[in-house]
């Protein structure tokens, strides 16, 4: 038997949900993330899906990986601007030089949190004391596109000079390592 799974379509609208797109679903999507590198990562591909679909963000992951050093936020925080004319003429990724910007500024942000608290892992995580906020949702519709803790989160990490970080794209960014969980009660993959 089939396992169920939220009834959303990923912002696909009339394109068929892909395999990509479930296996994101099914092992990423609301799970918990405490590795440093991939919070990283995390945040970079929230700040280039805002304006697009996540499915368009998913299908370009790899290339974006390629792109940015595999996400690694020391050699990020280190980008000039030859880097940034080089990432401006790949076709592989979004080419929009405000994100690919906020992604460097954001790569020197995380580091200065990582020295502050340790890891980024226990900044972010301190927001909800280590737990992940479960909504336990009864229908996909019920699912808020931002909330307080969204805006608390998005308040400190604007402070600390994180750019693409308002609420909305950090409510995504909480689902996304796992601090939300927003899977459907009925969900097999909650």
């Amino acid at each position: 038997m089939e396992k169920r799974r939220c009834d959303f379509s990923f912002g696909t609208g009339n394109r068929r949900i892909s395999e990509k797109d479930l296996r994101y679903h099914d092992t990423r999507w609301c799970k918990p993330e405490h590795r440093d590198g991939e919070l990283f990562a995390m945040l970079v591909l929230e700040g280039m899906q805002a304006g697009v679909s996540w499915n368009l963000i998913l299908d370009k992951e790899e290339n974006f990986r390629r792109a940015f050093d595999g996400f690694d936020p020391d050699v990020v925080a280190g980008y000039g601007e030859d880097k940034i004319e080089a990432l401006m003429r790949d076709a592989g990724i979004i080419r929009n030089r405000r994100k690919i910007e906020a992604a460097i500024s954001n790569a020197k942000a995380f580091a200065k949190v990582q020295a502050e608290f340790g890891t980024f892992d226990k900044f972010i995580w301190s927001f909800t004391d280590g737990k992940v906020v479960d909504h336990h949702l009864a229908d996909p519709k019920d699912m808020p596109a931002k909330d307080a803790l969204s805006e608390k989160v998005s308040a400190e990490l604007k402070k600390r000079g994180f750019k693409f970080a308002g609420p909305t794209i950090i409510y995504s960014y909480l689902q996304g390592i796992g601090i939300i969980n927003d899977h459907c009660e009925y969900c097999d993959f909650r």
